[in-house]
């Protein structure tokens, strides 16, 4: 028996998604986006949960695709080209996925995040990162532009920023991350996990209804017009004011006021 890639763990509300991986960096193979994408499916039908936290083991959060798994598709007959693209496709469908959960997804960051696990990374809603983690989309030092995690990572930062780390392979520390805005708080090492489960509390605290609305608005309106993007929203704020435990919230504080 192989031991599984991830574990999930549930507690009040909050499931804990966990790579575990470690001796492969904890790798986005073939193998490991397939149990991504199946607990992730599991996870938009699953109504008790209100919050969902993705972590991993070891020294790294993941050190991207599975380099080796993909100079073995140079074997076949078209040089690897259909296998590339089914990897490639099947990476941005659970990145999509992310995007698509009903529930606020927090990345807890504590070792190096590269290339496509840079994109895991910045798919996620919220991102915790240690103090000591790094982050970068470094395929190009080994020839190969990191496009598809530049999808995720110039949605996170500012277009030059993202440009830059992409064209030099730099690593960037989580303190700058943080600076510039791509990781949302730091934690020293010892405390990341306490302090992403406090802030994915925060969240499972507040009326998950009114927060599952507010993720799918934020994200369908991000990148639309102006006057496109004020449509989906207004949309989405009268959906919720109708909600009967909006109408319960909003009259309790009427009342104490």
């Amino acid at each position: 028996m192989t031991e599984p890639l991830i574990r999930r763990d549930v507690s009040d509300g909050i499931a804990t998604v966990t790579l575990a991986a470690p001796q492969t960096l904890n790798a986005l193979s073939t193998a490991m986006l397939q149990a991504l994408d199946a607990t992730f499916a599991a996870l938009a039908n699953d109504d008790s949960t209100r919050v969902v936290i993705l972590a991993a083991e070891g020294k790294a959060f993941s050190a991207g695709h599975d380099l080796k798994e993909m100079q073995g598709y140079r074997t076949a007959q078209d040089e690897g080209r259909a296998q590339f693209q089914a990897l490639f496709d099947r990476c941005a469908a659970v990145m999509q996925q992310i995007a698509a959960l009903p529930q606020p997804v927090i990345s807890q960051v504590q070792g190096v995040a590269t290339a496509a696990g840079c994109q895991l990374a910045c798919s996620c809603d919220l991102i915790v990162a240690a103090e000591t983690a790094r982050f970068g989309v470094n395929g190009i030092n080994l020839g190969l532009f990191c496009s598809t995690p530049a999808v995720a990572l110039s949605r996170r930062l500012a277009p030059g920023m993202a440009f830059e780390l992409l064209t030099t392979g730099d690593f960037l520390p989580a303190p700058r991350a943080h600076a510039l805005g791509l990781v949302n708080r730091l934690a020293p090492p010892d405390r990341l996990a306490e302090d992403t489960l406090k802030l994915a509390a925060s969240i499972a605290a507040k009326d998950p209804a009114a927060v599952r609305l507010g993720k799918r608005a934020f994200r369908d309106q991000l990148g639309q017009p102006l006057p496109q993007a004020y449509a989906t929203a207004g949309a989405a704020m009268v959906e919720n004011a109708l909600l009967p435990a909006t109408a319960e919230g909003i009259q309790r504080f009427i009342d104490r006021r």
